[in-house]
């Protein structure tokens, strides 16, 4: 799935790709009502950065960490990963 995108070269930035939802997190989503509902309402942005997010740990260990840590940040309605600096692919 592609994000909108400006035209290149008229000062605009790029939008980048909808990034492909794990099927560990999205389970992980699904099971989840609270955390669906919230991911429903967010933008492909913040969808993308909670994708990074997960999937930049470079242990297994870790990303299960961010995907419970995530789970639950949501359900307290965080839309986007907390101190961290973004999604590089922007």
């Amino acid at each position: 799935m592609i994000g909108n995108r400006s035209e290149r070269g008229r000062g605009m930035k790029r939008a980048g790709p909808v990034h492909r939802l794990p099927a560990d997190f999205r389970e992980a989503i699904a099971a989840d009502p609270a955390a669906r509902r919230l991911w429903a309402d967010i933008t492909p942005l913040a969808r993308n950065e909670w994708i990074c997010w997960v999937t930049e740990g470079k242990k297994a260990e870790t990303r299960v960490i961010r995907i419970k840590k995530g789970l639950s940040k949501m359900r307290g309605g965080m839309r986007r990963p907390c101190c961290w600096p973004g999604c590089p692919h922007r």
